[in-house]
């Protein structure tokens, strides 16, 4: 089931902020999201909260200084998704700018699994001979691979954003917003973002001893379109931080002022860097370079980041894209798998969904799963074979359902069901033995029941209810798009009955629409969806500017649409 809503949002507020100068819906729109001071709208750099309030930052200035200047040879460890493939792009561009001696590796997800693993450390001493090995994007939860690299006489220097366990690894040093004691007022800086964190604090650092001015210091803002991609990709909450660094990353995109890899992944995924949107670098750039990591080999995507030579650039980023369309036949016919397994599927006397075939492909589980959350509105996990009798599972959650909080609920009740876990609230992997799949899922099922009832096992669409007539111009859409929305700041979708005055059917797959309402008629599409509408409808929506013929006119992106009563 599907719900239309309307956000609150405090009208004194919205009315304060329009008599400051925003416009009256944009002062309820951010309103509606909590946003209640003008400052937080500043997307200026200097607007950034200073890395001092990051725990042990200076800590990670100081001994990656010294480092430099004792000419020791650093190791980037990459997780290998986008998040992971941009922290190290920016590590490597951002280090190496300081006068650092600095290489990478980045782990084979099918060989080595997530994170700085004893195996990994074995590897990179074979291959890269490194005196400190820095993580990016992982770490907090490699107590064993932070041994094995103590163990050797190898420093290692964590930066993290993943929520830590109840034991932290004995790294020289952590930088991690979300390690105990860490006051930093945002907790919700990506991998990358913590990244370029480091950097700050480190350029600062060298200032301080001497070895760069204002003037000769490495410009680091040239990394934004970097750091601004691994954000949104990442699926972080766009809290003000966040959104700074983003909106000045797709700024300099539509600048022109991006990295050769950047703007060759704009081309192979035919978008406008000109008109770069935090929609495009979730749903067109990421999903390419995250390909890579799914199905090879993340260093690809890293390389694609890191070079300055656009032909290499281009070859890399067509070489992705083909990578991406390989991913999607993939995740079609597993989709199509997990339906059929799921036939008999009742979500009425289901609260999750654990589903298993030894044919899927392990690293396109994670999309499958999302997909099924989205179709059934259950926190989903999809397993794959990982050989040896282990299966490995990736889970996506819905609103109010911790899933990484449920996974460690089940390894207490049942201590030998899971054999490793992690993630965030709505993202999750884990490793258990192929024969303790039914167990796990009675287990699961069981944390399910206790926490979610029927209400929030109904998907709700949250509108900002209507929307004047004067503001469904190409103008009010080119100032909303001024603003950067995303995970936690919600994108505005609006809510309004319509008469229905014509549907059809387009390419067998979408609902084109005449809408019209109070004598002003709209063209609508309902993407994905051919089931007819009555005559009244209300309607969910947003604005899309849609250029046809050289000419652009404002068009209904229909989310959701129900029947009035």
């Amino acid at each position: 089931m599907t719900r239309i809503t309307t956000r609150p949002y405090p009208f004194r507020d919205a009315e304060r902020m329009a008599q400051s100068g925003v416009h009256p819906v944009m002062a309820r729109l951010y309103a509606a999201r909590g946003l209640l001071d003008l400052k937080e709208l500043n997307s200026e750099l200097t607007a950034l909260i200073p890395p001092p309030g990051l725990l042990q930052i200076d800590v990670a200035a100081s001994y990656l200084a010294d480092a430099i200047a004792a000419k020791k040879k650093l190791v980037i460890v990459a997780d290998y998704d986008c998040d992971g493939a941009t922290a190290c792009a920016v590590a490597l561009r951002g280090l190496r700018a300081m006068g650092a001696i600095v290489d990478f590796i980045v782990p084979n997800r099918f060989e080595y699994g997530y994170g700085l693993t004893p195996e990994i450390v074995a590897l990179a001493v074979r291959e890269k001979t490194p005196d400190v090995i820095v993580t990016v994007d992982n770490g907090i939860a490699s107590i064993d691979g932070v041994a094995e690299a103590n163990r050797r006489g190898i420093d290692v220097v964590v930066t993290d954003h993943h929520l830590p366990a109840d034991t932290l690894p004995a790294a020289r040093v952590i930088v991690n917003p979300n390690q105990p004691d860490c006051g930093f007022p945002s907790k919700n800086l990506a991998g990358v973002g913590v990244m370029f964190y480091v950097l700050l604090a480190l350029r600062a650092e060298m200032r301080k001893r001497g070895i760069f001015d204002a003037q000769t210091q490495p410009k680091l803002d040239s990394l934004l379109d970097l750091v601004a991609l691994g954000t949104v990709a990442d699926v972080v909450k766009l809290d003000a931080n966040n959104r700074i660094l983003v909106a000045q990353g797709l700024k300099r995109m539509r600048a022109g002022r991006m990295h050769a890899g950047v703007a060759a992944l704009f081309r192979a995924a035919g978008r406008e860097a000109r008109r770069a949107s935090p929609f495009d670098l979730g749903f067109a750039l990421g999903p390419r370079l995250n390909a890579a990591g799914r199905l090879s080999d993340m260093s690809l995507g890293i390389e694609c980041l890191t070079t300055d030579d656009e032909g290499r650039a281009w070859a890399i980023a067509q070489q992705l894209d083909e990578i991406n369309r390989e991913r999607r036949s993939i995740e079609a016919d597993m989709q199509d798998t997990a339906l059929l397994l799921l036939e008999n599927f009742n979500p009425q006397d289901k609260t999750t969904i654990s589903v298993f075939d030894p044919s899927w492909h392990q690293g396109v589980i994670g999309i499958v799963a999302s997909r099924l959350k989205d179709k059934f509105y259950r926190p989903t996990i999809t397993f794959a074979d990982a050989g040896d009798g282990w299966i490995k599972g990736s889970g996506r959650s819905i609103a109010g359902f911790h899933l990484r909080d449920a996974l460690d609920l089940v390894s207490k009740h049942a201590p030998t069901l899971i054999d490793k876990f992690g993630g965030h609230a709505m993202a999750a992997g884990l490793t258990i033995r192929a024969d303790a799949l039914d167990a796990f899922t009675a287990a699961f099922e069981a944390v399910g029941k206790d926490w979610l009832d029927q209400n929030q096992l109904e998907r709700v669409v949250e509108t900002d209810g209507p929307l004047e007539t004067a503001y469904f111009t190409t103008q009010f859409i080119e100032l909303m798009e001024a603003q950067v929305w995303g995970q936690g700041f919600a994108p505005p979708v609006f809510c309004d009955e319509f008469r229905v005055v014509n549907q059809r059917i387009l390419k067998e797959r979408h609902l084109k629409l005449t809408l019209e309402k109070d004598g002003a008629s709209y063209d609508a599409i309902w993407f994905g969806h051919i089931d007819s509408l009555p005559n009244r409808a209300r309607v969910a929506f947003r604005l899309d500017a849609n250029e046809f013929n050289g000419r652009t006119r404002v068009q209904l992106l229909v989310e959701h649409a129900e029947a009035t009563d």
